[in-house]
């Protein structure tokens, strides 16, 4: 599944870079806010929409008839799958759950780095024991480890904890969402995304940079940022999967 979510992740970032004031380009107004708000839209194509029943019943179909070799799955049985909870080496391929700590384990060895509290040569013992600590695994080589992201060899420090902020705004919204447009689920599994794309144009991708991301988001949801939309969503969506 990881290239299908990767692919519905990158999506949400070009229909965000898509819906931006072209009339504005090249100035603040036709430029993304941040870059925790272009995770937002990222993480809810990806995960909120991505991950569910109502996405696998549309794509169920056309699963079949790429591999049809699969057993005999149900879209509930592929949701299941896609949202298994299995605390793993990779970040991009991490479940909703475990997800977040693997930001914070970033997050940590950057402070330490920028502190001074940790030198460039102990980056990878300081992975190994933190990811032994927080998920009880043996990390193998740095390829599954300090080394799987493009992102410190860019020079982008500082960027995972968008991440995380991208996952607690797209929660916000998709709970603003279906108080505008009404169940979620029915429109993802009528397979006629637009309204909610529109929905998120007209809320997040034309405003540009013409708001804070806090306002923005206060504007759109009518709350300030807060965690309370996404723990509420991973519980909720959790204890249905599992049975809790």
């Amino acid at each position: 599944f990881s290239c299908l979510y990767a692919v519905m992740h990158e999506s949400g970032h070009g229909l965000y870079e898509q819906g931006l004031p072209l009339e504005h380009e090249l100035t603040p107004l036709g430029q993304a806010v941040s870059l925790g708000v272009h995770e937002s839209q990222s993480r809810l194509w990806e995960n909120q929409i991505g991950r569910t029943s109502a996405f696998w019943e549309i794509a169920l179909p056309w699963f079949k008839q790429l591999f049809p070799q699969i057993p005999n799955w149900t879209a509930a049985d592929l949701n299941l799958i896609a949202n298994e909870v299995k605390p793993d080496f990779i970040r991009v391929e991490a479940d909703e759950v475990t997800y977040n700590l693997h930001v914070m384990i970033r997050y940590e060895i950057e402070k330490k780095i920028f502190n001074q509290d940790l030198e460039v040569e102990d980056i990878p013992q300081a992975w190994n024991q933190m990811f032994s600590d927080w998920f009880g695994l043996e990390v193998p080589s740095d390829e599954m480890g300090c080394l799987q992201d493009i992102h410190w060899s860019m020079g982008a420090f500082g960027y995972f904890p968008t991440y995380t902020l991208g996952n607690l705004y797209s929660a916000q919204l998709l709970e603003s969402m279906a108080e505008d447009l009404g169940p979620i689920d029915e429109i993802i599994e009528s397979g006629d995304w637009s309204s909610m794309l529109e929905w998120l144009g007209g809320k997040i991708h034309a405003k540009g940079s013409l708001l804070s991301p806090s306002e923005l988001i206060e504007q759109a949801t009518g709350s300030a940022p807060s965690p309370d939309a996404y723990l509420k969503y991973v519980e909720e969506k959790y204890s249905r999967l599992y049975g809790l």
